[in-house]
């Protein structure tokens, strides 16, 4: 396999480097302190198509793929792991929920507004009773004239409180079979019933908006159905796959940053008359760290190239991406706070923050115990 990368993906990681050290370093330590959505941000990264990398042209989008995509969300991560979520959501829950499911007007009219960035995507499937269980899903959505009408709360969204539009997973079939019951809805600001509910005041990536989302009698027309009646569930189980992806170059980019600040600090700290890098104590940290991040990448790209290529073990591959990068980015944050030593635990160095930032990367979009699920379930069978 060939991971080698091409001029134009070159680009699309200098662009994405670029567009973070100039964009979102300068205000990382204010959005984090301020738990402020940066929309100027996001508005920007859509004009650059950081907002619509995997969908076509025609759409809007950047006609990119994967391998793009993780290139993008990684740069970002290294320097906010906030801004790396949002655009990794933004793309590969909401609007490839809408991508790969919707038909041609539904594409048309939801798709090309979020690939610009000119909309705002969220995607609604974990319920207070329904994480890691997701088919157990108590919104219900019940049969009217011209449309359904939902009830129900989604927890933990991602643009909860931001989004333009979201992709909501409710029950249609009380009586149904269970994840076969299930159907995808997209449901959009101004609608009566459809609000967001609590903020929430997170350890990490607090810039990042995430909170519920409430549907009390919200009307939504059939247009606006996603597929056909019961098949949400295994819609979003194919949309996760993306998505762990997502979260697989989040906690690349969030690891490779811990790393990278880590290195810069210690060949500035002196202890003892000289940079602590030229202790071996501290190299040893630093070449393992840099170790993994290297097998780590090789993994994530090659989950990339999967599923570019639609090719069979694209869900198992991302699986094991997601876990291994997740764990990896909780690590390499807590070396990084040690290498630091005292300074690593106060606000005044970034250490601290891709400390906190790290651990969602072993819990969003399928927690590593799931992870570890799907792939022994790919490898011995059901």
């Amino acid at each position: 396999m060939d991971f080698s990368l091409t001029e134009e993906q070159r680009a699309v990681q200098e662009a994405a480097r670029d567009f973070a050290l100039g964009e979102v370093d300068p205000i990382v330590d204010e959005i984090d302190e301020q738990q402020r959505f940066p929309m100027e941000v996001m508005k920007k990264a859509g004009e650059l198509g950081f907002l619509g990398i995997i969908f076509p042209e025609e759409l809007g989008g950047a006609g990119m793929g994967y391998v793009e995509y993780v290139l993008v969300v990684s740069e970002l991560s290294k320097i906010d792991p906030s801004v790396g979520i949002s655009v990794a959501a933004h793309n590969s829950l909401c609007t490839n929920h809408i991508y790969k499911f919707g038909n041609d007007e539904q594409r048309r009219r939801w798709v090309t507004p979020l690939a610009s960035g000119e909309k705002i995507g969220a995607w609604g499937l974990t319920e207070p009773n329904a994480g890691s269980d997701a088919a157990a899903t108590q919104t219900k959505a019940e049969r009217v004239d011209g449309g359904w009408v939902l009830n129900g709360t989604k927890q933990f969204i991602t643009h909860g409180s931001v989004g333009d539009l979201c992709v909501v997973m409710a029950v249609t079939d009380p009586n149904g079979a269970r994840a076969h019951n299930i159907s995808a809805f997209v449901v959009e600001k101004g609608m009566e019933g459809f609000r967001p509910g609590k903020k929430e005041n997170k350890l990490g990536i607090r810039a990042s908006d995430t909170a519920e989302v409430i549907l009390e009698n919200c009307f939504v027309p059939d247009e606006n159905m996603l597929g056909e009646p019961g098949e949400g569930f295994v819609q979003a189980l194919q949309v996760l796959d993306g998505g762990r992806i997502s979260i697989a170059a989040l906690g690349l980019g969030t690891a490779m940053g811990a790393y990278e600040t880590a290195l810069a600090y210690s060949k500035e700290r002196e202890q003892f008359g000289k940079p602590i890098a030229k202790f071996q104590a501290v190299q040893f940290h630093l070449a393992e760290m840099a170790t993994k991040i290297a097998a780590a990448e090789i993994l994530t790209l090659a989950a990339a190239l999967e599923m570019d290529r639609k090719g069979p073990n694209a869900s198992q591959l991302a699986s094991e991406a997601k876990l291994m990068t997740g764990d990896l980015a909780v690590w390499c944050g807590d070396l990084g706070v040690q290498i630091h030593g005292g300074y690593g635990f106060v606000k005044e160095y970034r250490a601290e923050k891709f400390y906190r930032d790290a651990k969602i990367c072993t819990i969003g979009e399928g927690t590593s115990e799931i992870q570890r699920l799907v792939i022994a379930r790919n490898i011995v069978g059901k």
